[in-house]
C-alpha cells in the first residue's frame, strides 16, 4: 500500500472522531430545539391561563363599580335592563351582563330578552349565596348557548344581607378566538371543564370532538386534571396523526374548573429541528468531501517525496547523529515548517538537556517541600514535648520561687517563653495541615459578646437579631474557633430562611437534662450542661426534612448554594466536645437549634496568682502513664504525684500491656497518641479495655495527625494537647475519671 493511500486512510480515520462528534452535536442540538418547542407549547398555555386570569380581575373591577350603580338599586327591570345593555356594549368580550335576586331568578339582563329563568341549580348562584367575592364557573349560557365563563359577584348591603348577584357571561370562544390569531394559527387552543365537556374545541382537522360533547375518560383530560401533571401529553387519532399538548398551571383558573391546553401536530412541532439537522449534516458531508479531496491532492503532488526527505532525517537523529540536516529547498507550508523544525532539533538538543536539569532540579524542591512538611509535623511533636516539660517545670519553680520576685519573674519568663513556643508549634502544625483541636475553659456568654459583631454581619436590616445571655453561665470546656464556627453556621441557616425577614435569637443559659431529655438520635445524656439556642422565625422544615437535616451532604438548598455539611459539623463539633444536640421545626413555624455543652466539673481559680500556687482537684486513683518521652514521662509522673495519684509508668505500649496483664488496680490510662513501636495510642486503648473493661482513657499528644479514634467502650475520645499546665492536666484527669463506663 503507497504513503499517500495510507495517509489518506489515516485521515478519513483521523476526521471520523471529529466528524462523529460534530454529527452528535447537530443531533443534540435538534433535541434541544424541539425541547424549546415544547417549552413555548406550555408556555403559551401559562400565557393564555394568565390572561384570562386578567380579564377575570378586570370583570370583578367592573362588578364592583356596577354594584355602586344607582341603576341596578331599582325594581324597574326594563330600566335596569337598558342600563346593562349600554354597559355591554362599551364591553363586547360578555356575551351578556344580567342580575339575579336572591331568589335565584333573572331580573334584568343586557340581551333585553325579559326572560324568566331560574338560576338556583347553577354552581356559582349557590357558591355566591355564601361568598363575598367574586364567583367563577365555565358552562354554556342558557340565553345564547355559547359557551360562557360565569363571573358572578354578590352584591350585599352593610348588614351582610344579598341584594343581588351580578353576573358576567366572557365570550370564551372569542377569547379562544384572539389568542389563536396571536399565535399564528401554529398552535391548537382546547378549553375544557372538569368533567371533560368541550366548551372551546380546535380548529385543525385532527381534532374530532365538537363544542359540548365530553371526553370524559380520555387521557388527555386525566393529564388535564391531574394533581402531579406530567410536562406534555401525546394523542393519536384514528388517522395515526399524533398530537402533542400542554396544559396551563395556573391554580385559579384550575380552582374554577376550566382547563386550558395548547397543542401542536408533533410533525410540526420537529419539522423545524429536522430540518436545521439535515442542513447541517449536509454542510458537514460536504466539507468532508472537500477536505478528502485536498488531502487526496497534497498526498499525490508533494507528500510522498517530502515524507521521505522526513523519515531519513528522523532515523539518523534516532542514532545519534546531531550533525543530520535536510538541505534546501525546502517546501512552503507545514512540510517546510517541518524541516526548519527537525534541522534546528539537533542545535537546541543541549538547550533541552539544561531545561531537563532545571526540571528536575524544580522536582526535587518540590520533594524537598513535601518532605518539609512531614518534618514540621515530627518536629512540633517532639518540640511539643520539650515545651512540656519546660512549661511544666517552670510553673514547679514559680510556686518554688513564690518568695523571690527576681528569680519569680524569670520562672513566669520561662513560661510566657514556652507559651510563645506552643503558638509556633500550632504555625508549624498548620503548615503541615496536622493541627489538632483545641478545648479552652471558657465562658460561653462572653465569647458570645465577642463575636456578637460576626455573627450580626451576615444577617442584613431585614432580620432583627436579639441576645439573651443568661448571667452566671458554668464554665464549658470547647475549641473557641471551631464554637465561633458552630454558631455561624447556624446563624447563615437562619438568615437563608429569612428571606423577607425575621427574627433571630440567640439564647445561652444553665440546664440540667434528666432521663427524658433526648438528642437528636434518641440518646440519653443526664446532667448538667449550658444550653446555647438559636431560634429563627423562617419557614421551618416538615418532619421529615428535620429528621435528615444533620446527615452530611443532605440539603434542601439550590444546587451550588449548599453543600450539606453545616449542620453534620455542628452536629460533629458538639459531640466530640461532650455534648448533644437537640432541634425543633415544624413548617412556617420556624426552627429552634439547641447545643449543649457539658459542664465544667471543676473551673478554675481565676483569683489565684502564680505566686500563690496553682488550684488544681487533686486524686488518689492509680494511673498508668505511657509516654516514649523520658522527659516528658518523668515530668508527668512528679505532676501526678504531687497531685496525689499513684503512678505506674511504661516507655511503650506493650511494655503497657503487661503491667496491665498483672495484678493490680489501675484506674486510667494515659497514653501519648503517636508513639514508636509500631502501637499508637489509640489501639494501646482498644487492646488496655479488652483487658480491663470499664478502663477511663486519657489522650494527650503534641499533634494529631489523624483524629483519635478510641474504643466504643470509653465514649467519646478525651486528648490533652501538649504543652499542657498543670491546672489543665488535673482537671482533664478529673474529668475523663469521672466519665461513666459504658
Amino acid at each position: 500500500m503507497s504513503l499517500r493511500t495510507r495517509l489518506l486512510i489515516l485521515v478519513i480515520a483521523a476526521m471520523l472522531v471529529p466528524a462523529s462528534l460534530v454529527g452528535l452535536r447537530f443531533v443534540q442540538n435538534r433535541s434541544s430545539e424541539v425541547n424549546a418547542a415544547l417549552a413555548n407549547l406550555a408556555a403559551s398555555a401559562d400565557d393564555i391561563a394568565s390572561d384570562l386570569g386578567g380579564k377575570i380581575q378586570g370583570t370583578a373591577q367592573l362588578h364592583y363599580g356596577l354594584a355602586r350603580a344607582r341603576d341596578l338599586d331599582t325594581r324597574d327591570k326594563a330600566a335596569c335592563s337598558a342600563f346593562l345593555s349600554d354597559v355591554r356594549e362599551e364591553y363586547p368580550q360578555f356575551t351578556g351582563i344580567l342580575t339575579i335576586d336572591p331568589d335565584g331568578s333573572l331580573f334584568c339582563d343586557s340581551l333585553r330578552t325579559n326572560r324568566t329563568l331560574d338560576l338556583r341549580d347553577r354552581a356559582y348562584f349557590k357558591q355566591a349565596l355564601v361568598s363575598r367575592n367574586v364567583v367563577v364557573e365555565p358552562v354554556f349560557g342558557r340565553l345564547t348557548g355559547i359557551s360562557v365563563l360565569q363571573i358572578a359577584y354578590p352584591v350585599r348591603s352593610e348588614a351582610g344581607a344579598l341584594k343581588l348577584v351580578l353576573l358576567a357571561s366572557f365570550n370564551l370562544r372569542k377569547f379562544a378566538e384572539y389568542h389563536h390569531k396571536r399565535l399564528l394559527a401554529e398552535k391548537d387552543i382546547l378549553l375544557i371543564d372538569g368533567k371533560g365537556t368541550v366548551l372551546v374545541a380546535p380548529s385543525g382537522a385532527g381534532w374530532t370532538a365538537p363544542v359540548g360533547a365530553s371526553i370524559a375518560g380520555s387521557d388527555l383530560l386525566g393529564f388535564a386534571t391531574a394533581p402531579d401533571q406530567k410536562a406534555f401529553q401525546e394523542v393519536t387519532d384514528r388517522d395515526g396523526r399524533t398530537q402533542v399538548w400542554a396544559v396551563a398551571h395556573s391554580p385559579s383558573i384550575r380552582d374554577a374548573g376550566l382547563y386550558i391546553l395548547v397543542g401542536r401536530s408533533k410533525d410540526g412541532l420537529v419539522a423545524a429541528a429536522n430540518r436545521r439537522l439535515y442542513e447541517d449534516m449536509a454542510i458537514l458531508a460536504v466539507a468532508l468531501l472537500l477536505l478528502l479531496a485536498g488531502v487526496w491532492i497534497l498526498a499525490t503532488v508533494s507528500v510522498g517525496r517530502q515524507v521521505g526527505r522526513l523519515a531519513n532525517m528522523a532515523k539518523r537523529l534516532g542514532l545519534g547523529d546531531l550533525s543530520a540536516r535536510i538541505p534546501p529547498p525546502h517546501p512552503r507550508g507545514e512540510l517546510g515548517g517541518l524541516m526548519t523544525l527537525l534541522n534546528g532539533t539537533a542545535e537546541s538538543l543541549e538547550q533541552q538537556r539544561a531545561a531537563i536539569a532545571d526540571l528536575n532540579q524544580k522536582l526535587s524542591q518540590s520533594q524537598k517541600m513535601e518532605a518539609m512538611g512531614q518534618l514540621t509535623g515530627g518536629v512540633a511533636h517532639d518540640f511539643n514535648n520539650l515545651l512540656t516539660v519546660i512549661l511544666g517545670n517552670s510553673e514547679h519553680l514559680a510556686d518554688r520561687l513564690a518568695g523571690n520576685k527576681e528569680l519569680h519573674r524569670i520562672a513566669g519568663d520561662i513560661a510566657t517563653a514556652a507559651e510563645r513556643g506552643s503558638d509556633l508549634t500550632r504555625s508549624l502544625l498548620a503548615f503541615a495541615r496536622k493541627q489538632p483541636l483545641r478545648p479552652r475553659d471558657i465562658d460561653i456568654g462572653e465569647k458570645i459578646k465577642e463575636v456578637e459583631h460576626l455573627l450580626r454581619r451576615p444577617l442584613g436590616e431585614h432580620i432583627e437579631c436579639t441576645f439573651a445571655l443568661a448571667p452566671d453561665l458554668w464554665l464549658i470546656s470547647v475549641d473557641p474557633g471551631q464554637l465561633t464556627t458552630a454558631l455561624l453556621n447556624l446563624v447563615l441557616n437562619a438568615r437563608d430562611v429569612m428571606q423577607l425577614g425575621g427574627r433571630l435569637t440567640i439564647e445561652a443559659r444553665n440546664v440540667s437534662l434528666g432521663e427524658s431529655d433526648l438528642d437528636i438520635n434518641g440518646e440519653r445524656r443526664p446532667g448538667d450542661y449550658v444550653m446555647v439556642a438559636v431560634i429563627d422565625t423562617g419557614s421551618g422544615m416538615t418532619a421529615e426534612v428535620a429528621s435528615r437535616a444533620f446527615e452530611p451532604f443532605f440539603t434542601t438548598k439550590e444546587v451550588g448554594k449548599g453543600t450539606g455539611l453545616g449542620l453534620s459539623m455542628v452536629y460533629g463539633f458538639v459531640r466530640q466536645s461532650g455534648g448533644l444536640v437537640q432541634m425543633q421545626s415544624a413548617p412556617r413555624q420556624g426552627s429552634t437549634v439547641r447545643l449543649f455543652f457539658p459542664r465544667l466539673a471543676t473551673p478554675p481559680n481565676e483569683d489565684a496568682s502564680p505566686a500563690e500556687g496553682i488550684v488544681t482537684r487533686e486524686g488518689s486513683e492509680t494511673i498508668l502513664v505511657v509516654e516514649d518521652n523520658d522527659m516528658v514521662r518523668t515530668y508527668v509522673e512528679s505532676e501526678l504525684k504531687t497531685l496525689g495519684y499513684r503512678v505506674i509508668t511504661a516507655a511503650s505500649g506493650p511494655a503497657a500491656l503487661d503491667l496491665l496483664r498483672q495484678s493490680g488496680d489501675i484506674d486510667l490510662l494515659f497514653t501519648d497518641v503517636v508513639m514508636p513501636g509500631g502501637m499508637f495510642g489509640p489501639e494501646l486503648a482498644r487492646q488496655a479495655i479488652q483487658l480491663r473493661p470499664g478502663l477511663k482513657v486519657l489522650f494527650t499528644s503534641g499533634y494529631s495527625q489523624n483524629p483519635v479514634s478510641a474504643p466504643d467502650a470509653i465514649g467519646d475520645a478525651r486528648i490533652l494537647t501538649k504543652p499542657f499546665r498543670r491546672r489543665d492536666l488535673a482537671a482533664m484527669l478529673r474529668s475523663a475519671l469521672s466519665t461513666p463506663s459504658r
